[in-house]
């Protein structure tokens, strides 16, 4: 049987996003009334920044948070039986600190999705970003969480896995900050102000150019060379 609460639609072991719903925090009042029963939690396209009504959730299994505003500050509260967790379009652009939260408070986690982070440098959402970029994302976070059997929008093999214990460890991929590269683009501005070429070119007849005639002038056709060696260097 379903019923409404805040704008979430609340089944016996689900609770999702009203359509109509634009959410900017999770009500505590669902948490406190359905949070030891549900099981499957969906927030996806809402404005989210926080995660702070979670931690009533105790049984939760899946959690659904595509499309919202979590950034690198979100705290992920201790989620034990946690399984499937997907953040595709948020603002995560710190992959290490999120890993780090992960690790530590979803251990049972098996799926994860990530798409349309900066974060994730999958080409097909950010054009400067190749197939070895993503690949050695893959890398990194099944080194980081080997548990996981699937990763954003694909299995994980398990060559790939045995190659994430070889070498995930040296595949950390370290994105600039929104600061260093607003510092960058800047700098680049400054550089291009610059032109080894004079900005304005002379009236012709004006250049600083000279001409007049050589005072030797050889016609014949064996070499002269040896006519500027003196005695001396023979």
């Amino acid at each position: 049987m379903e019923n409404s609460d805040a704008g979430f639609i609340i089944s016996d072991t689900q609770v999702r996003r009203n359509v109509c719903s634009q959410a900017k925090n999770i009500p505590e009042t669902i948490g406190r009334k359905y949070g030891k029963v549900v099981k499957i939690l969906d927030l996806s396209s809402n404005e989210l920044r926080s995660l702070n009504g979670l931690y009533c959730f105790e049984n939760l299994e899946e959690l659904i948070l595509d499309n919202n505003l979590l950034g690198d500050d979100v705290e992920i509260p201790i989620m034990a039986n946690l399984h499937t967790l997907t953040l595709n379009k948020n603002n995560i652009s710190n992959l290490d600190g999120f890993l780090d939260k992960v690790s530590k408070n979803l251990p049972s986690l098996k799926y994860l999705s990530l798409l349309s982070n900066q974060a994730c440098p999958n080409e097909l959402s950010f054009s400067y970003r190749d197939e070895e970029d993503y690949q050695r994302y893959r890398y990194y976070v099944l080194h980081r969480l080997p548990n996981l059997t699937f990763l954003d929008s694909r299995p994980v093999k398990k060559v790939e896995k045995r190659e994430a214990q070889r070498v995930g460890a040296y595949m950390k991929i370290v994105a600039p900050s929104l600061t260093d590269l607003k510092a960058q683009m800047q700098e680049s501005v400054e550089i291009s102000r610059f032109t080894p070429l004079p900005s304005t070119t002379k009236a012709p007849g004006k250049h600083k150019g000279t001409f007049g005639r050589i005072r030797y002038n050889y016609s014949g056709k064996n070499s002269e060379g040896n006519r500027f060696i003196k005695n001396a260097q023979l």
